[in-house]
């Protein structure tokens, strides 16, 4: 049966018109209902006949993850940052090889689900693998003065992102397929791809709605941080400057340390737009709670000394961690009849009687890659760290088993608040092991370093895989794709992370703040002599974010019909963790896209993701270009010399 949510343009199955809207909103029914509808309705005259694991989609990733993870190294170590460069390969992508058609280079369009696994390709390389580099692999340095051997980072590096690729394996299904979290960057991307492919009038709207609004996101992120680029005597006239002042004027210092004023950043606005209403007011409520109460009456008792993000956070971060660990590992265990379902792929490998696979399973990547995975990574990892560190096995596999936890904790995250909580999880593991292993505090990193890079890995393979299902693609090629970006993504980032930081003393300083290997540095430092070394206000945080985690995630299932006025335990554990301003950010754009809804529905699904896809994808490229204008000299200079 035809699929008449797909125009053909010509017989070739790469000619396939978008012009519909995607199925943002997902199905409604049973988990097996709502997959057949996907079958039905998205898959069907896509992913079942059109090119997508190809070489040259896996050649593009690999040289633009390849090129991208510079970028994000250079975000994480000077603001902690790291950004997902889906959107930007994608357009880039596609501009590229509409340039090799003019020219001849190419003889065939590359269809849109070969742009969606190469997006995934590029995803690993230029994200996946970086995120570790910037955070316990740069805190060791500090700590030690020292870094790893080139040999031991790169295997580090490699077997991490193995690790977290495979352990969202059984997450999929149950998350995106039933559940349908949002994963808005994943939406994000879905969405620019189908404005660059589609050709229907609405699509064309879209399209140019998508256009306009990346360009005057580009506008705006050069005028915030470019103008002091082209010369220091325009840098007061920048965004960033205006706002610094009147931040200034309003705020004061104090308010400003506890990081409420205002940032201009449409990033975040566009990303609350697609994060939706009730993930965004639960950050903003939380982070009010947090930065306007807590920390004021804190400071106000002599308890919290410091003034600033990076002091503040050491305190606030242990509350909002529980309650996203709890309320994370209560939703996943309350779906127990999914999760067993999703692992009853395993009977095949001990003998069991096979059965014939359903269309879904076929499609879906099998449940003995997460086995072998993780097999594989865990033997690896243990070896590594008992050679890096004298680390017991045992307590490697602690380590390893922690992360699946935990990962499930950061993927439902990301889906509802599209921002993985990497330094929140790696908090945990750095208490556990703290308490096992007082005073050792580079144990404490690498066993902290093995759950947060899987929570970065697994979290990044569920965004992209969010994208592919609301385009139809292929989830087991698709995986593929993102496996294989893993190679130069592992060899790009620590070669360059090892250029970038030649010494110890670069990190910290005004070249390199590097926030992120501050806050992994200082909890080490707390936890040198163990559990009890932690002030009672943070054991009292934990408890009470923990309780509070486990009845917000109880309450919908109590009062079913209020569940939608409930706040998100996430989005309130996630705001104590990072900036007031941003959970601010969040909730304009949740609260602009909210009225449009109401408004006008029609023109809201027409404009809304388009528009707000548009604004990250525009801000995204600008602010990839403006770093390479900058340390661009740096990097060539110190990599090949001249």
């Amino acid at each position: 049966m035809p699929n008449p949510d797909v125009v053909q343009s010509g017989a070739a199955a790469g000619e396939v018109n978008y012009d519909q809207p995607l199925h943002v909103e997902g199905f409604k029914g049973t988990p097996e209902e709502i997959e057949r509808q996907w079958l039905e309705k998205v898959y069907r005259g896509r992913g079942d006949s059109m090119a997508q694991l190809t070489w040259r989609a896996v050649v593009m990733g690999t040289v633009l993850g390849g090129v991208l993870s510079l970028t994000n190294l250079y975000i994480g170590l000077k603001s902690g940052w790291g950004f997902g460069v889906t959107i930007t390969a994608c357009i880039v992508s596609y501009a590229v090889w509409s340039v090799f058609l003019r020219l001849g280079f190419a003889k065939t369009p590359m269809t849109i689900l070969e742009n969606n696994c190469m997006q995934s390709t590029a995803s690993a390389a230029g994200y996946s693998t970086g995120s570790t580099l910037v955070s316990a692999f740069a805190a060791y340095f500090m700590i030690n003065n020292a870094a790893l051997p080139i040999g031991l980072t790169l295997a580090w590096v490699f077997f991490l992102a193995i690790l977290g690729v495979t352990m969202a394996i059984p997450m999929k299904r149950q998350m995106i397929n039933v559940e349908q979290l949002r994963f808005p960057t994943g939406i994000a991307s879905a969405e620019t791809l189908r404005a660059l492919y589609s050709k229907g009038q609405r699509a064309v709207q879209s399209a140019r709605a998508l256009t306009y609004a990346g360009v005057a996101a580009a506008i705006s992120q050069f005028w915030t941080d470019g103008l002091r680029l082209v010369s220091t005597k325009l840098e007061p006239f920048g965004l960033g400057a205006l706002v610094d002042r009147f931040d200034a004027a309003v705020f004061g210092p104090a308010w400003i340390g506890r990081t409420v004023s205002f940032v201009w950043d449409p990033i975040f606005i566009a990303a609350g737009t697609l994060m939706g209403i009730r993930a965004a007011a639960s950050i903003f409520f939380g982070g009010c709670l947090c930065w306007c109460v807590f920390v004021p009456i804190m400071q106000a008792h002599g308890v919290i000394t410091g003034s600033g993000y990076r002091a503040v956070v050491q305190w606030t971060l242990w509350g909002g961690v529980s309650c996203m660990v709890t309320s994370g590992l209560l939703a996943f265990f309350m779906q127990w009849r999914a999760i067993a379902k999703a692992f009853t792929g395993l009977r095949s490998l001990f003998g069991g009687p096979a059965k014939a696979a359903s269309e879904m399973e076929a499609l879906e990547a099998p449940m003995s890659w997460f086995i072998y995975g993780q097999l594989v990574s865990l033997v690896a990892l243990a070896w590594l760290a008992k050679v890096s560190f004298n680390l017991p096995i045992w307590e490697s596999v602690l380590a390893v088993a922690l992360s699946f936890f935990l990962s499930l904790v950061a993927c439902r995250v990301t889906g509802e608040t599209d921002t993985t909580p990497t330094g929140a999880m790696g908090k945990v593991t750095q208490l556990i092991f703290g308490g096992l292993n007082p005073g050792n505090m580079n144990i404490n990193l690498m066993s902290a370093n093995i759950t947060s890079s899987a929570a970065v890995s697994s979290a990044d393979l569920l965004t992209d895989l969010k994208s592919g299902y609301l385009l139809g693609a292929n989830p087991r090629k698709q995986f593929l794709a993102q496996f294989a970006g893993i190679f130069i993504g592992t060899v790009a980032t620590v070669l360059a992370f090892r250029v970038m930081v030649p010494t110890a003393s670069v990190l910290g300083s005004d070249q390199f703040p590097a926030p992120a290997a501050q806050s992994w540095r200082v909890v080490a430092l707390a936890l040198s002599k163990g559990f009890e070394s932690l002030e009672p206000v943070k054991i009292w945080s934990i408890f009470i974010g923990g309780a509070t985690g486990i009845l917000l995630t109880l309450l919908p299932k109590w009062f079913p019909r209020a569940g939608k006025w409930m706040p998100s335990a996430s989005g309130i554990g996630l705001s104590w963790t990072f900036h007031w301003y941003y959970g601010f950010l969040f909730f304009v754009g949740a609260v602009l896209g909210w009225l449009m809804e109401r408004k006008s529905p029609a023109r809201a699904e027409l404009y809304n993701f388009p528009v707000a896809s548009g604004i990250i994808a525009g801000g995204s490229l600008m602010g990839v270009l403006l770093i390479f204008w900058e340390n661009g000299p740096i990097v060539w200079h110190q990599i090949f010399g001249g």
